[in-house]
């Protein structure tokens, strides 16, 4: 072990002699202000990315702020699977014929006309995007 120990220093010796190593120890000395920089640089997003990531306050504080954001949607989703179920089981069982004037009558309900006017933007959004 102690040969291959020996001959290391040697190889590091014979390779400084090389004209291609001396020039690229050149340029490497002339640009180490900015490699220390970088390196700095790179330390410090490095510690802030640790101390982020490590920070259970933080992470507690983000993940309600998530929960806050994501509970809201979840019940409405819940709200309307809900409403959409009951108005299914309430189609099922109502066997009424709905004729023309039926429908008329329908056309007057406020939550029809919203609906109506709903689907016609949609639509026209949809055909302008065409």
């Amino acid at each position: 072990m102690s040969q291959s120990v020996e001959s290391k220093p040697l190889d590091v010796l014979e390779q400084l002699t090389n004209p291609e190593i001396q020039q690229s120890l050149t340029v490497l000395v002339d640009n180490l202000p900015k490699l220390a920089e970088m390196v700095t640089t790179l330390t410090k997003a490095y510690d802030f990315a640790y101390n982020i990531a490590t920070d259970k306050v933080l992470i507690n504080d983000f993940a309600h702020g998530i929960g806050e954001f994501v509970t809201p949607v979840t019940e409405k989703a819940k709200g309307i699977a809900a409403a959409a179920m009951e108005a299914g089981e309430r189609a099922q069982a109502d066997t009424t014929t709905v004729g023309l004037f039926g429908m008329l009558k329908m056309l007057k309900d406020p939550e029809v006309q919203k609906t109506l006017r709903f689907a016609q933007a949609f639509l026209n959004v949809l055909a302008e995007r065409k």
